[in-house]
């Protein structure tokens, strides 16, 4: 097969919608991963749904197994899933937020790193591509559960794109600030929303990071911070 295999986690989300639909547009043939995902959710030729959670080694290698059984091989994963919860400083988070805020953002992405490596490392390549935060390089108060969550994210990234410089595959990590997503207006309805990252162009960032022009970009951490800088 000559087509290009995406994989998109958390594809139906506030920025998986537009990451997918930015990666059908660039020719990829894009599997969406989530927990409730239907194949009506895109009216595309080249999707496919893929109703999975991806919360440890064994669901994240059903996951991978799955995509290759049907398309051969997996070139671009967009990690996209992740969480937020704050409010409280370090001295009263509790454990199980701490937990929480490890499990969705760093966790998740473990388990799909692990199980998707080895297949592009035989495949000669591949692209990963994870969704980080600004907060893990400029945490602020009352976020540290989270912040230190996302700055584990970069780390795991970066040494992805150093052990595997050797087989073709990239691994960078894109640092949004504040989405403009339902969820964060929900959240935040006094906010200044035009100083907010508009989800299309992390996914336009994203659709170039997987394309053969950034062939030559891994181990990045790339701020997207909007006009919020």
């Amino acid at each position: 097969m000559t087509e290009r295999i995406a994989l998109v986690t958390g594809a139906n989300g506030g920025l998986g919608v537009s990451v997918t639909k930015a990666l059908l547009e660039a020719g990829f043939q894009t599997v969406g991963l989530a927990p409730k995902i239907q194949q009506s959710d895109f009216n595309h030729p080249h999707f496919s749904a893929l109703a999975a959670t991806i919360n440890s080694l064994e669901t994240a290698k059903k996951a991978i197994e799955t995509v290759i059984a049907r398309f051969g091989r997996i070139d671009v994963v967009a990690h996209l899933v992740g969480g937020f919860a704050g409010g409280k400083t370090v001295a009263d988070t509790d454990d199980a937020t701490f937990a929480r805020m490890f499990d969705m953002n760093v966790n998740s992405a473990f388990h799909m790193l692990r199980a998707v490596i080895p297949h592009m490392r035989s495949a000669g390549g591949g692209r990963i591509i994870a969704i980080g935060s600004r907060a893990a390089e400029s945490p602020g108060a009352t976020v540290g559960a989270y912040s230190a969550s996302k700055a584990a994210i970069v780390s795991l990234i970066r040494t992805v794109a150093i052990e595997n410089k050797d087989a073709g595959i990239t691994a960078n990590v894109i640092l949004p600030g504040t989405i403009d997503t339902p969820v964060n207006r929900k959240a935040m309805p006094g906010a200044d929303v035009s100083q907010w990252v508009q989800p299309a162009s992390i996914a336009s960032l994203i659709a170039w990071l997987a394309g053969d022009a950034a062939k030559d970009v891994t181990g990045a951490s790339i701020p997207v911070y909007g006009r919020g800088l």
